[in-house]
Parts: structure tokens; sequence; C-alpha cells
């Protein structure tokens, strides 16, 4: 008997979303920060075993859209509502729980609904941060609000409740062939993570409204051949050169900052990192450019891989 299925990982910003995801497929896949809205697109990440394979994908925080970017952001984490074996509906010691109320009341028809097949998980993440009282009397509050979801404390970031939760989430999955090749960790391509770590450090090292008017996209991912002109080999260095836009002038100025000192910053923080994500020895090269408004553009957006529909 084989299990397969797809676990779709939806809740509020900050909550710990991303964190999750990283424990539950074991690999850094998304990025995580303090800030909201670090995730932009929903990830997918594979975990596979002899006798099952976990599809799970992590979504953006659920939010209320102010222009294009943020509304596919919302589209991204309906869209996990409707195609779900398993939904983990995240929410934490810290969450305001009527947050958001009409996602939430689509969670509540899915694990309410007898045509429904998706089971819902409700967890209570960070509970590290709280009291055994709090902690109870949250249970309490969830088991009225969704009587029909099995619920689980756990603490992402300590790994406390994760493996009861995988075993949970394995025994749940129906019956079914692999829907990937057995070797396959995710459904994004070698750029678009070295985007996502970048776009990392650039919420790590700046404030305010920079981190959110920037994009990034990878000009150039190549392997650069050893010295003595072989095929590049496990050995090889990878030559990637990346371009940050932004929408403002002014913004320009932020991310490079005093001569070059800022973006030098960002480049050495994720030259680190994605040398570990490839274990392989990497020459990063960072520009800046303006590509004003471009999260209210529609055309844009498709050009940074956003599938607006």
């Amino acid at each position: 008997m084989h299990r397969s299925g797809f676990v779709n990982i939806v809740g509020n910003p900050n909550v710990g979303k991303s964190t999750l995801m990283n424990a539950l497929v074991g690999e850094r896949l998304s990025i995580i920060t303090s800030k909201a809205q670090t995730t932009r697109h929903r990830i997918m990440g594979i975990v596979n075993g002899e006798d099952f394979q976990i599809v799970y994908s992590d979504t953006p925080g659920v939010l209320k859209p102010n222009y294009k970017l943020q509304e596919q952001m919302l589209e991204f984490s309906r869209g996990a509502l409707v195609d779900a074996d398993v939904l983990l509906y995240v929410t934490d010691v810290q969450d305001t729980p009527d947050k958001n109320a009409e996602f939430l009341q689509k969670v509540k028809l899915i694990a309410a609904s007898p045509k429904q097949q998706t089971k819902v998980f409700l967890l209570i993440n960070k509970i590290d941060l709280t009291t055994p009282e709090t902690l109870e009397n949250l249970v309490a509050y969830w088991q009225k609000e969704l009587p029909e979801a099995t619920i689980f404390p756990l603490s992402a970031k300590e790994r406390f409740g994760i493996d009861q939760l995988f075993a949970a989430i394995k025994d749940a999955l129906p019956e079914c062939p692999p829907f990937f090749p057995k070797d396959q960790l995710t459904d994004k391509s070698s750029r678009f993570f070295v985007n996502e770590i970048i776009r990392e450090k650039i919420l790590l090292c700046y404030d305010k409204e920079i981190p959110y008017s920037t994009e990034v996209e990878v000009e150039s991912f190549k392997e650069v051949p050893t010295a003595n002109g072989q095929r590049p080999t496990a050995n090889s260095r990878l030559h990637i050169q990346a371009t940050i836009y932004v929408e403002r002038e002014s913004q320009k100025g932020i991310i490079i900052g005093h001569k070059g000192a800022a973006l030098k910053k960002v480049g050495m923080l994720a030259r680190k990192d994605i040398e570990a994500f490839f274990e392989k020895p990497v020459f990063l090269e960072l520009f800046v450019k303006v590509d004003r408004d471009w999260r209210s553009s529609q055309s844009r957006l498709r050009h940074y891989g956003y599938d607006l529909t």
C-alpha cells in the first residue's frame, strides 16, 4: 500500500508557516524572517518514503490586499483550500483568532462539509512562548471554533510536536501512487531559490517599506568550468548575476548604501546561504535597477513569475 497526497499550509502572517514547512520537509525551502509578508509564492516541498509521498505547499499569509501583488498572494492562499488532501491551518499563541474571519470561515466550511474529503488539522504554534493555562484556553477556544478539526499544539522552531504531526499527516493520506519522481524535492527552479535567498537578506537588512518594494531576478546562473577546461564537476563554481528591482529612484540609493556598503552586505550574506544551499562555491554579482510601480502592474508581475489569472 502506497499513500500520496497534497498537504497545504495556510494561516495568518507571522504564525510560523514557513518554519513549519521547513521542519516537515527537512530542508530550508521557505525563507524565514520576523517580518510579515515574507512568503510571496506558493512553494512546494516533497517528502518521500518507501510507502508514501507527501507534497507540502507553503503559502503567503492571509491579508487584505492593497495592490496587485498582494491580490495574487491572497489567491495562492485561497487556491490552497481547494486542492488539499490535508489542510494545515496554522495559528499561534499570539495570533488574533478572529483576524481574517472570511478566510477562516472557508476553512470551517471545508472542515464541516460531509462531501469534502479534505482533513483539517488546526495547529497552535509557538507553544514554547506561553503558559500551560493559556494553551489550555486556546485549545478549548479552537475546539469550539473548529470542532471537526484535529488540534495539534506544537513549536515548529523547537521541533516540539513535529514527529506526531508528521505521523498523523501520513496516516491521513489516501492510497495513491506518487505524483512526482521519488528523488524530486520541489517544483521550483534553482533560480527561484537564489531569488528567495537574496530577498530574505533584503528583508533582514532594511526596514519599513524598502523590503516590500523590491523584487529579485536572476539574470545569469551558470557553472564555471574547471581550470583545465573540463566540464563542470561537483567541485566547480557557480557564477550568478542577479538584479534587485525597486519602485523608486530614492529606494535604489537606500539599497546600495553609502559607497555600496549596504548592497555589499546583502551580497555577502546571500552568497553564504547560496553556497550552503547548492554545496558549491559561489561568485555573486548584484545590480540594482528601478522598475516603477511594479507591484501594481499586471504585466510586470507576470514577468516576475506571479501566475495571474
